[in-house]
């Protein structure tokens, strides 16, 4: 085994937050700063790293249970929620006991209470200690599941998951890792890739692509529960035609194999593995 493969892939988790726009479903996507060390540049889901913290009791205590996720499985989720927080500055939010999200009105109360208090703008942690809230862990619905292959110098073992957008907050960039923030349909992300107006690595394109089959909201969560996730972890080949990337036709995206110079190489191993 060379040294690119014994990488461990890092937990990481992805959402695709999900509103029903005037021609059919969209997507919240951001743009990556083009000083990130992965997917620099590219129109990405709001996603990173589980931190340690996202696995702590405390933590966990502020999410509604879940049917079947034990501790590792809701740290996944706690991050997902986190991330969309930090990256598109959407909260996924319940008052504790309650059943609708947070408003808009509501984070902002949030927010500028605690930084009055603390005397600069409050982090998610902030957010969790002050109370009264819970996490909407539960509204996650587990989409998809990719390993990065053997060859880049960062791997991710990345849990998708969609959820419903807060019906009246606004989305914004951080301004550091996320430099825009777009609401796109699935078919114009992929259009925009192929006239090269925009980057996209490969795991965000195939699950555009299969995002794309819901015409709302509604439906994508209902096809999302319904299926069976199978873990994609891109085989790099060579064929007469070039190299191609190629992933299992279990995993249900309806193409086995795709040109490798279509795609970011993000998520393009520098060999062929082990």
């Amino acid at each position: 085994m060379n040294d690119a493969a014994r990488i461990k892939p890092r937990p990481a988790s992805t959402v695709l937050l999900l509103r029903d726009g005037p021609g059919g479903i969209e997507v919240l996507m951001v743009t990556r700063n083009v000083a990130s060390d992965f997917a620099s540049g590219a129109l990405v889901f709001p996603g990173g790293r589980v931190d340690a913290a996202d696995a702590e009791p405390a933590t966990l205590s502020r999410c509604r249970e879940v049917a079947g996720a034990d501790a590792v499985a809701m740290a996944f989720r706690v991050a997902a929620v986190r991330e969309t927080f930090e990256e598109a500055h959407l909260l996924l939010a319940r008052r504790a006991g309650g059943d609708g999200l947070l408003a808009a009105e509501e984070v902002d109360t949030l927010e500028s209470s605690l930084a009055a208090r603390l005397g600069r703008a409050p982090h998610f942690a902030d957010i969790l200690a002050a109370g009264g809230i819970e996490l909407a862990a539960d509204l996650l619905v587990p989409f998809a599941h990719w390993i990065t292959p053997a060859g880049p110098p960062k791997r991710f073992d990345t849990h998708f998951f969609l959820a419903p957008a807060p019906a009246d907050q606004v989305a914004a960039h951080d301004g550091r890792e996320a430099v825009d923030t777009v609401w796109i349909s699935p078919h114009q992300a992929i259009a925009d890739s192929e006239a090269r107006r925009i980057t996209l690595v490969f795991a965000t394109r195939m699950n555009l692509a299969k995002l794309g089959r819901s015409r709302t909201v509604a439906e994508a969560l209902a096809a999302a529960r319904a299926d069976t996730i199978v873990t994609v972890c891109p085989e790099l080949v060579e064929s007469p035609e070039g190299k191609l990337l190629r992933i299992p036709a279990a995993a249900g995206y309806g193409i086995t194999e795709m040109p490798a110079n279509l795609t970011s190489r993000a998520w393009v191993p520098r060999g062929t593995g082990s």
